[in-house]
């Protein structure tokens, strides 16, 4: 997710959660090969094995059109160290379609399957490529078509966002088509949107037919959904957490942000993580309408260490 889960992020969420990977936003490429220093700067974890500080495999995201050029990418990020490459083929940003990138390429699937051979074919084969699509650009037309010629590409797995661009984020996910194309490859299929709770997760499995998910926005409204999916998966007593923990790691987002970014921009991921969590906790909403107007980082940081100290009271 553009803008929202960086390696501070994905740190975070990784310690709360048994996620088997996550991937890095994503890496625009055009028409070069782009310097080490730029994907260590979108992927810090390359200096680290490629994983988070709890050991989960991160995978590296690009965008673009050019199949030579993003393979030669995708050989770098690997030789620095990333664990997979994922293929973005889903982003709806306006800014991004409109050079060419992400949902865009929906429209012609044979270059969707160009860019994903040549990217495998430049790869070493035990690194994982995947392909992250939706189920069309204005419609879903084409979508048996991009499921048969992303078969022959041959990635590792294929993640479905269960809309089109069109569509964009407005509900429902149309989970049913994905499991109207999963007779036409052997490749694993991820279901991807509307997954908010341990109940949409299991309606999502059931309807998309996929043993596979994949949480963006729904982790970020609830950071321990992907520990509540895999504990109600094996009927375990579930482990919500109060808000207090939420209002701790807060915190502590924020003060990660400042070791690795100028200051003066520390506010603003913290005031966009409150805006997901709100959907869930009223506390939220309470506490970003207490920090919406601060900018200054030491009276942002000071609020959020009074709210906290608030919860324990």
């Amino acid at each position: 997710m553009e803008g929202v889960i960086d390696h501070t992020m994905r740190a975070l969420l990784t310690r709360l959660g048994p996620y088997q990977r996550c991937v890095t936003e994503f890496l625009r490429v055009t028409d070069k090969l782009l310097p080490e220093r730029v994907f260590h700067k979108i992927c810090p974890e390359l200096k680290q094995a490629g994983v988070t500080s709890n050991n989960t495999p991160v995978y590296l995201q690009l965008l673009g059109s050019n199949p030579q050029i993003l393979a030669k990418n995708a050989l770098r990020a690997v030789d620095l160290g990333a664990k997979g490459i994922d293929l973005n083929f889903g982003c709806p940003a306006k800014t991004v379609n409109k050079s060419k990138g992400g949902a865009s390429l929906l429209q012609t699937p044979d270059l969707v399957g160009d860019i994903v051979a040549c990217v495998r074919d430049q790869v070493p084969s035990h690194i994982p490529v995947t392909a992250k699509v939706r189920l069309g650009f204005s419609d879903d037309t084409l979508f048996e078509t991009l499921i048969r010629r992303l078969d022959k590409a041959a990635p590792t797995e294929i993640t479905v966002h269960a809309r089109t661009k069109v569509q964009g984020y407005k509900p429902p996910a149309h989970w049913h088509r994905i499991n109207d194309v999963k007779s036409l490859t052997d490749i694993p299929i991820v279901a991807n949107g509307e997954v908010w709770s341990t109940a949409d997760a299991l309606q999502c499995a059931n309807v998309s037919g996929c043993d596979r998910l994949m949480l963006a926005r729904g982790a970020l409204m609830r950071p321990e959904l992907g520990r509540l999916i895999r504990q109600e998966q094996n009927n375990q007593q579930q482990e919500v957490l109060p808000w207090r923990q939420i209002a701790a790691l807060l915190l502590e987002f924020f003060e990660a942000q400042g070791h690795h970014y100028d200051a003066k921009y520390t506010p603003s991921p913290v005031k966009q993580w409150l805006v997901y969590l709100k959907h869930y906790h009223s506390q939220a909403a309470l506490l970003f309408e207490q920090v919406k107007r601060i900018k200054d980082p030491l009276e942002f940081g000071k609020a959020l260490e009074i709210h906290l100290r608030s919860t324990d009271a």
